[in-house]
């Protein structure tokens, strides 16, 4: 039995597959070549390149990501002013904590404020397993050398340390904490004070962009390296 041959009229065999496709899905009459059609298109995506670029789709920018959360806490100047009194208040607070992370940030020593409160959270453990853990997890993020967010501590504290580390207490971490929280008090608490960030507060002023610089060579020995310090994580 013979089989019957279908032919379609419309088919060029000797055109590319997709150009023949796209004839029979289309039609080859209802394709739009005319001049109209192009500067269509390209006034189309003019307009798309100019809504791209406008500053509200670039949340994920560092400054536009702050920026929005300055304005989601609006801190009033009475609060802040508050903060001036003593800079246990000014950790006392959760809003008063987040800027002056912030503000360490512009420093590259965030890692100081960071141990400060895993060493808050530490405290707070009770099962024995737990204290075990986290004290661990200080050590090798905060304490040990080239740690990669270590802090400035003496050579006695370190080594006190490294002994005690195998057998954690809940105030094993004390004295490196103590110590730590003197050098914010003394040196990035006051540099605070007359920062841009802390000044624009208190006088009611929009938030700005702030610039980093490289921090004070007395807070720690390291270079600052590239490691993400999130408050949030021990809490």
């Amino acid at each position: 039995m013979d089989t019957p041959l279908l032919f379609f009229s419309q088919l060029n065999m000797c055109e590319p597959k997709e150009k023949t496709f796209f004839k029979l899905i289309h039609g080859s009459g209802k394709e739009e070549t005319s001049k109209e059609a192009r500067i269509r298109d390209k006034e189309k995506r003019n307009r798309l390149s100019l809504l791209l670029q406008k500053p509200e789709f670039h949340d994920d920018t560092p400054s536009s990501s702050s920026e929005h959360l300055a304005k989601k806490t609006r801190i009033s100047p009475e609060e802040a002013m508050i903060w001036g009194e003593s800079f246990d208040k000014l950790l006392s607070q959760k809003d008063g904590l987040e800027t002056f992370t912030r503000f360490l940030k512009t420093e590259f020593s965030d890692e100081n404020i960071a141990f400060w409160i895993a060493c808050e959270d530490y405290k707070k453990s009770k099962d024995p397993q737990q204290i075990i853990r986290k004290a661990k997890a200080i050590y090798e993020t905060f304490i040990q050398t080239d740690a990669p967010q270590e802090v400035n501590l003496d050579f006695h504290t370190k080594e006190i340390l490294a002994k005690s580390i195998t057998q954690p207490t809940l105030h094993s971490f004390d004295a490196a904490q103590s110590r730590v929280y003197q050098l914010m008090e003394q040196d990035s608490y006051t540099r605070f004070l007359k920062s841009d960030i802390y000044l624009d507060l208190i006088e009611g002023r929009p938030r700005r962009r702030t610039n980093l610089r490289r921090r004070s060579r007395s807070f720690t020995y390291n270079e600052f390296q590239d490691v993400k310090s999130d408050v949030a994580i021990w809490l």
